[in-house]
């Protein structure tokens, strides 16, 4: 496992393109990211997590006009991302293109879970050729220690998982400890999924009629 600076962005996207396994920083905590069309990576993580699989990672989104190309975005769903995005929102959205459902179906079927990051886990998303799928760097078990918000936990779970961490960026400490707020925005429905780092009076300032 190489740490490297976060100006070292390129291993890790180099390694994530190359099939492997990284930890990136985020202002929340750390994240394991992989390619998110690369269903044995995906499996590692979720394998390495004892993630239940049905709990679908995060897809990273490189820019706005990408996740217009895969998603369909309700009037209420522009509204937030143009409120939130990049940061730390993360929305349920349909998926376009049913191959595109198919392919990336780690990240969520018949919807996925779709952020657009700031940060060094944007700066991956966005220079990574493929689509960068994430999700926090910590054991999915009852009473096992939360996300990682230092080097050390990260260390610590990966010693305690066996995932193969090919790169891990060293931010430091991530200062929120919170999770993504999640939004469900449907065709006809908009529906607070779960709150986080974005607030839900910041959400309800922006959809006053959001359930």
């Amino acid at each position: 496992m190489r740490v490297v600076a976060p100006s070292e962005v390129d291993l890790a996207m180099q390694a994530v393109e190359a099939g492997n396994l990284v930890v990136i920083p985020t202002s929340r905590w750390y994240m394991i990211c992989c390619d998110a069309g690369n269903v044995d990576a995906c499996a590692r993580i979720f394998a390495a997590k004892q993630r239940p699989i049905e709990k679908s990672m995060v897809l990273v989104a490189r820019s706005m006009d990408a996740v217009r190309q895969r998603f369909r975005l309700s009037t209420d769903a522009e509204r937030l991302a143009d409120s939130f995005w990049p940061g730390e929102l993360a929305l349920l959205l349909p998926w376009r293109e049913p191959a595109d459902e198919t392919r990336y179906h780690m990240v969520g079927s018949p919807e996925a879970l779709v952020t657009y990051a700031s940060g060094v886990l944007g700066d991956l998303a966005a220079r990574a050729s493929c689509l960068v799928a994430a999700t926090t760097a910590n054991l999915s078990l009852p009473n096992a220690p939360g996300p990682s918000i230092n080097l050390a936990e990260v260390r610590e779970f990966v010693a305690k998982s066996g995932a193969d961490v090919s790169v891990v960026i060293d931010g430091g400490v991530c200062p929120t400890a919170n999770h993504l707020t999640i939004v469900r925005c449907a065709d006809d429905r908009t529906e607070l999924v779960r709150e986080g780092a974005v607030h839900i009076r910041a959400i309800m300032a922006t959809l006053p009629t959001v359930e």
